[in-house]
C-alpha cells in the first residue's frame, strides 16, 4: 500500500481539504530533528499523541491537538500498519482511552509505542530499536533530543525574563 505524504505547512490554505483526506485512526509520523514524532488522527482536524517532550523541556501526557501543531510545518505522512488489529474509529477509541496518561518514557513508552498499541495491540517502537542495535544513531538521536530540550528551555527562561520586564517596566516588581 502507498504510503501518503503531506506537505503541510501550519499556514497552508489547503489545510482543511487535506485533513479530510485522512481516515480516522491513522497512523500518523512527521520529523523531527534526531527523530520521527507519532499520532493517531482523531478526526475533525485533530491528532491524539503522546506529548512527551515533543517541543517541550516539561513532559507532557497523551493528548489531543490539532493537526497543524503535530505537524510543526514539517508536513507528515500516513504510516501503513501491516500487523494492524484494529481500524478507523476502534484506534481512535483506544488512544482515547489513555488520554490524560502522563507515563512517557522514551525507551519503553514513547510515541511510537502508544501508537503501535493503538493500532495493533502491543506497544513497539522501532527508532528505539534502532537506536540500541546502533550505538552512534543512539548517540546522534539523544544529542538532538538533548539540543532540542536545550532550545525549549531557553525559549521558556526568554519568555520568564521579558514577563519580568514587562512587570518590573509598569513598577509591579520591586527588586
Amino acid at each position: 500500500m502507498e504510503t501518503l505524504y503531506f506537505d503541510w505547512l501550519a499556514a497552508s490554505p489547503e489545510a482543511a481539504s487535506a485533513a479530510s483526506t485522512i481516515a480516522i485512526g491513522a497512523h500518523l509520523i512527521t520529523e523531527r530533528d534526531g527523530y520521527i514524532h507519532h499520532g493517531i488522527y482523531a478526526g475533525a482536524g485533530q491528532v491524539i499523541h503522546y506529548g512527551g517532550f515533543d517541543r517541550s523541556a516539561k513532559r507532557r501526557p497523551v493528548e489531543t491537538i490539532p493537526l497543524p501543531g503535530f505537524a510543526s510545518g514539517k508536513g507528515f505522512r500516513v504510516q501503513v500498519d501491516p500487523n494492524a488489529i484494529y481500524v478507523g474509529p476502534e484506534v481512535v477509541e483506544r488512544a482515547r482511552s489513555r488520554l490524560g496518561e502522563d507515563r512517557y518514557q522514551f525507551l519503553t513508552n514513547n510515541c511510537e509505542h502508544f501508537c503501535s498499541w493503538c493500532v495493533s495491540g502491543v506497544g513497539r517502537s522501532e527508532q528505539v530499536r534502532r537506536c540500541l542495535r546502533n550505538p552512534w544513531l543512539g548517540i546522534r538521536t539523544l544529542f538532538m533530543l538533548a539540543r532540542g530540550q536545550l532550545h525549549a528551555m531557553r525559549g521558556r527562561v526568554g519568555r520568564v525574563r521579558r514577563y519580568r520586564q514587562r512587570i518590573a517596566g509598569a513598577g509591579v516588581l520591586a527588586e
